[in-house]
């Protein structure tokens, strides 16, 4: 068993590629869906139905949507469509576009838990849309709703797994093509597990760190 763990190692190189192309493409992926998601959110708190109908429909279809199922439309249906897109570009707009949606709901349920004075004293001083959702809503926002933010950034983590069936070279990919050379699924996957678990463990600090800062700015 101790030799398949070698044999593991032995392939570093490849096993790190896959970790480091994981973790470019999940940090991207949360800051794009963050930027897009608190676009969402804005319109989901719109009170003009043309603009909040449109945005709910979105959220509740991403929110009932396998993501596999997302990424399958992505790589393979839109290229129907005339939209090509190369598996790294695919994985990324995936994992944005679907979790944007997540993220959105957050920070839209946030958003209405927040004292109202704060909107108003905003809009006091002449804030409104977008700048009165970016300079007054969006700070105590992200720091109130850092923890569910987190829990969405381990998901993306997560679900970063599934491009593999696009071939899209991150970690399970990696590790896949490990196994399937020398034949140690156990000692290939248990790898994989753990490195999936080293950088949720890295999210778990930062949120915890943000949740310090929030309680020290009280």
């Amino acid at each position: 068993m101790m030799n398949d763990f070698i044999t593991v190692w032995s392939e570093r190189g490849l096993l790190l590629s896959g970790l480091g192309n994981t973790v470019l493409l999940s940090l991207l992926a949360a800051l794009a869906g963050l930027l897009l998601g608190s676009l969402l959110s804005t319109l989901l708190m719109s009170p003009r139905r043309w603009l909040s109908a449109p945005a709910k429909l979105f959220v509740d279809a991403a929110r009932c949507t396998p993501f596999l199922l997302f990424a399958y439309i992505v790589y393979y249906g839109l290229p129907s469509l005339g939209l090509q897109f190369d598996a790294w570009s695919a994985g990324l707009f995936a994992l944005t576009v679907y979790h944007a949606a997540y993220m959105a709901e957050i920070l839209r349920a946030a958003w209405t838990s927040q004292p109202r004075a704060i909107v108003e004293a905003g809009i006091a001083f002449g804030y409104s849309g977008f700048g009165l959702f970016r300079r007054i809503v969006l700070p105590p926002l992200a720091l109130s709703s850092a923890p569910v933010l987190g829990n969405q950034v381990i998901q993306i983590i997560k679900d970063s797994a599934f491009l593999t069936i696009i071939t899209l070279p991150e970690l399970t990919n990696a590790v896949n093509s490990i196994q399937s050379r020398h034949f140690i699924p156990f000692a290939a996957f248990v790898t994989a597990v753990l490195l999936y678990w080293a950088l949720c463990l890295v999210v778990e600090v930062g949120v915890s760190a943000v949740g310090h800062l929030a309680e020290a700015r009280r």
